[in-house]
């Protein structure tokens, strides 16, 4: 009605002139996971690619998930994914390495009539405008998966959007404890080059590989590395503008780069629960003693729930965490907001509801058996990750211990 165009996309409903050698089916399970996390995503305000509707086809599949030998036949599916567009970057890229110049004028022209109408007709000029466009786009869109504590796990360029969308919802997953080198990814678990500390690293790559396939049309570069360091600044800005507002800052100052990298290395030192750790920080409350005379564990209280081992703590972790929040509140009382104020703003931006990977696979493993309850019951969650919810705080927990190392909760594969 509003003239906004929707492509609909079938995922795994046989082969099309893009399968390669594959028979262009999907399973059951990587169907629910993409269909379940774009809407997470979505709800979390993460910009994305949406699922329209996920259908058992009744099919059987053979796949072997971790590429072992180990070939067994599984439930399919067909997702139905929806989007104003899917042009990849890789798209552009094919047709730039074949020199096929024409009929990369011709995506070009074609992407800035349709998708960014706005920058004018196509031309040299309105070409740069769109790079300019996608490289903020995609910067953002990281920014928003590194706030959340989202790891993509397959960042090439034929999974990146032009239109800065998560697409290709594969070996995905959410970090439970902290730690920037973790990758869902069995097939990146030796390089971690798509680990969750180096998606910016990547996003900036694949921003490149743009630039170079454009390069034949605008037939100049400085534009291009202007683009890039658009992306550059943009991505800096904007998450350091969310890491302040996840922790209740009114907004981010240069000094508070300090307090970021240190508490992410006292995070990652004794596996916190990112998701568990910032929404348990909001409910800190600063007294008219600034909270000087508490002791070490009085102080950590809010947070206890995050630490995976809190029983394994040393003297000097307690210290190092209270000396942190002692920082903390001496900067949140810059601000001057009441303990009532902060926790909503915090709240407002940290999720309590996540899709870890192992409630995925519980949803998985009872869909297969024909349940489909838990799957429908986690959509309801996910569509209120802000909210309380206290009759789904069971999904509001750490990762269980027996989840760790379980295929499907800690790795998984491209075709996961």
């Amino acid at each position: 009605p509003n003239g906004q165009n929707w492509e609909l996309q079938l995922k795994g409903a046989g082969p099309t002139p893009y399968s390669r050698m594959g028979d262009g089916r999907a399973v059951l399970r990587s169907s629910i996971r993409e269909y379940l996390c774009s809407e997470a995503m979505h709800h979390l305000g993460v910009p994305t690619t949406r699922a329209l509707s996920l259908i058992a086809t009744g099919d059987g599949i053979e796949r072997d998930m971790f590429y072992t030998g180990d070939v067994r036949e599984e439930p399919g599916a067909i997702v139905c994914r929806v989007a104003p567009s899917f042009i990849r970057f890789g798209n552009f890229e094919i047709f730039y390495s074949r020199g096929e110049t024409d009929v990369l004028q011709q995506l070009v022209n074609f992407s800035i009539r349709n998708l960014f109408p706005h920058l004018g007709p196509p031309s040299i000029d309105s070409t740069i405008a769109m790079f300019h466009e996608v490289c903020e786009k995609t910067a953002i869109m990281i920014a928003k998966w590194m706030s959340v504590g989202f790891v993509h796990g397959v960042m090439n360029t034929d999974n990146m959007s032009i239109l800065g969308l998560t697409i290709d919802y594969g070996p995905y997953g959410w970090i439970d404890n902290f730690d920037p080198s973790w990758t869902p990814n069995t097939t990146d678990s030796y390089q971690n080059r798509y680990c969750f500390g180096n998606q910016p690293h990547v996003g900036q790559w694949n921003i490149s590989r743009f630039a170079s396939a454009l390069h034949p049309i605008v037939n100049t570069v400085e534009p291009l590395k202007d683009g890039i360091a658009h992306y550059v600044k943009t991505f800096d800005d904007t998450y350091c503008a969310m890491r302040a507002q996840k922790l209740g800052f009114k907004s981010f100052v240069p000094g508070d780069l300090d307090l970021f990298r240190e508490l992410d290395s006292l995070m990652r030192g004794v596996e916190t629960d990112m998701t568990v750790f910032y929404r348990g920080l909001a409910n800190l409350i600063i007294d008219e003693k600034g909270c000087t005379h508490l002791s070490h564990e009085q102080l950590l209280e809010p947070i206890t729930e995050a630490f995976y081992y809190p029983e394994k703590l040393t003297v000097n972790d307690k210290r190092s965490f209270s000396s942190w929040m002692q920082q903390y509140i001496q900067r949140l009382k810059i601000d001057g907001l009441s303990n009532i104020d902060r926790k909503h703003r915090m709240d407002s931006v940290n999720p309590k509801y996540v899709l870890r990977n192992y409630l995925a696979q519980l949803a998985i493993d009872e869909a297969e058996s024909g349940n489909y309850d838990l799957v429908n019951e986690l959509l309801d969650v996910i569509r209120h990750p802000f909210s309380e919810q206290p009759n789904y705080a069971k999904y509001a927990v750490k990762r269980p211990e027996w989840a760790k190392h379980r295929p499907g909760c800690s790795t998984l594969s491209c075709s996961s």
